[in-house]
């Protein structure tokens, strides 16, 4: 049986979702952010020593975290060929592009901006509170603005040469990229102005998998 140890509001939702995609059983345990730092809470590092979420384990041992790495290893040992493009084709490769890029280049800019709204609202004495702000809008707009319109023009133009992130076909990639395009709409600027990433937001938030993982999951923020 596999386990997904699930963080409310974070990246195992997606995991949810692919492990729905290919119509796996599993069971979920429930951990939930502290309601003022919105960090995860130190059970987690019973289960895995960084104590993040993802972490998927199964009954013979295997306990594996980031989710890059659960959505490859499930889809080999689990998939039976369905949701990777055929090896060696021009689409495998975009596949394994795709896989890394969610979170080695397109995530970045995006917590950065998270880390930075947040110091602009946090409370602190009167005579710091203009000095940083100051500092986070400086940030803010001379790179982490500017980084994530790259990235999302970026994203926009490759879905102009297909449907899907790695193809004409959904595969893994898509739900590897879910977590950053859906974090782009939610505090990153993506709108209406980028209509194909928009529309691909729409084709798997339609997807019945996608569907039923919010169900087993429960709430998830980045859709509110």
């Amino acid at each position: 049986m596999i386990t997904v140890h699930h963080l409310n509001n974070s990246r195992s939702q997606r995991v949810l979702w692919l492990l729905e995609e290919l119509e796996l059983p599993y069971e979920i345990v429930r951990y939930e952010r502290d309601a003022k730092t919105m960090l995860a809470p130190p059970a987690l590092r019973r289960v895995h020593p960084l104590g993040k979420s993802p972490v998927l384990t199964t009954d013979d041992g295997l306990v594996l975290a980031e989710s890059g790495a659960i959505v490859e290893t499930v889809i080999e040992r689990f998939g039976q060929g369905r949701m990777t493009p055929p090896a060696g084709s021009p689409e495998a490769l975009r596949y394994r592009y795709w896989l890394h890029y969610a979170e080695g280049s397109a995530m970045p800019p995006l917590l950065l901006k998270l880390i930075f709204d947040k110091i602009e609202s946090s409370k602190m004495p009167f005579f710091a509170k203009p000095i940083a702000k100051a500092i986070a809008g400086k940030a803010k707009s001379s790179f982490i603005t500017p980084n994530i319109a790259t990235h999302l023009d970026f994203m926009e133009g490759e879905l102009g040469k297909s449907e899907w992130f790695a193809g004409d076909a959904f595969t893994g990639a898509d739900v590897q990229m879910s977590f950053p395009v859906e974090a782009a709409q939610a505090r990153g600027g993506l709108d209406a102005s980028r209509p194909k990433l928009m529309a691909w937001l729409a084709r798997i938030h339609a997807r019945a998998a996608y569907k039923r993982a919010l169900e087993r999951g429960g709430p998830y923020g980045l859709l509110s």
